[in-house]
């Protein structure tokens, strides 16, 4: 038998033994990819509709224009306020702070957690400190932390505290989660409890932290407006507090609507950082 001939067995034995596909899969994939494009179409027309009937309510008098804008004039306001550098000084100001308080808070949450994890003792005696903290509404530390820290440290001491306690009630929790026949298994081999921590506690807590990341974003952004709107010289914050007392409700809007945009944009690359490392762990997992 020739080479060729060797090849083009391999070829069609390679070819019949392909996944078939079911005439009922291929209509349930089709009904997946029609159900998706309805629902971002759908979507769409929601936000075509709301911005039709904001510009329009305003302009023929259904509502006082001073206090709710309308889409043109807000666009207006944002290309002015780009082109003379205003709008990017004040929203690269509050994305530092955002970015300072979420590493900040995730940092400080995971290693008060270790160490709460490392030492029962430390859990019991901070328990009720933290539980304490978490439910104290952080708004009343911005006066505090303007007067120890001044203006721009009160800012990221502030997205840090909104932050961090939930940080530390999430990661522990994960962290009794895990499997403790697991945990005991390596100690039996005289695992240390750095080695239990890092080769165990750690990757068997993969969820838990990306469910905290998730939850950080917000919490970080929350915390930085709070306190931009208490101190801060400059930040979107600072422009919906300056906007609202000049009456001016375009320049508030403005300021909102980059604050959406940066709430879409940051959610969007934590959940594609978050199905990487999902994809990477399912794997690592299923070689394990």
């Amino acid at each position: 038998m020739t080479m060729d001939a060797v090849g083009s067995e391999t070829h069609v034995s390679q070819r019949s033994t392909a996944p078939v596909r079911s005439s009922g899969y291929m209509a349930y994939r089709r009904k997946l990819r029609n159900d998706t494009l309805f629902v971002k179409l759908t979507q769409a027309g929601l936000v075509g509709l709301l911005l039709l009937v904001w510009e329009v309510a305003p302009r023929l008098g259904w509502i006082n224009p001073m206090l709710t804008s309308y889409p043109s004039a807000i666009f207006r306001t944002l290309v002015s306020m780009s082109a003379d550098g205003t709008l990017v000084m004040h929203t690269w100001t509050t994305v530092r702070e955002i970015f300072v308080g979420f590493i900040g808070g995730m940092v400080l949450g995971t290693l008060i957690a270790i160490a709460l994890w490392a030492s029962p003792m430390l859990y019991r005696v901070a328990d009720p400190f933290i539980v304490v903290l978490n439910a104290l509404p952080k708004i009343a530390l911005v006066p505090i932390f303007y007067i120890w820290l001044g203006d721009m440290a009160s800012i990221y001491a502030m997205a840090i505290a909104v932050s961090i306690f939930v940080t530390v009630l999430m990661l522990y929790s994960g962290f009794q989660a895990v499997d403790p026949d697991k945990i005991r298994l390596v100690r039996l081999f005289g695992a240390s409890k750095f080695r239990v921590l890092t080769k165990i506690v750690l990757p068997g807590s993969v969820p838990t932290m990306i469910s905290t990341l998730k939850v950080n974003v917000g919490l970080a952004l929350v915390g930085v407006i709070v306190g931009e709107f208490m101190a801060a010289k400059a930040g979107l914050g600072y422009l919906i507090t300056y906007g609202s007392q000049i009456f001016q409700i375009n320049l508030v809007m403005t300021a909102v609507l980059v604050l959406a945009l940066i709430s879409s944009i940051l959610f969007m690359g934590i959940q594609a950082l978050l199905t990487t490392v999902l994809k990477r762990y399912d794997t690592t997992a299923v070689g394990n």
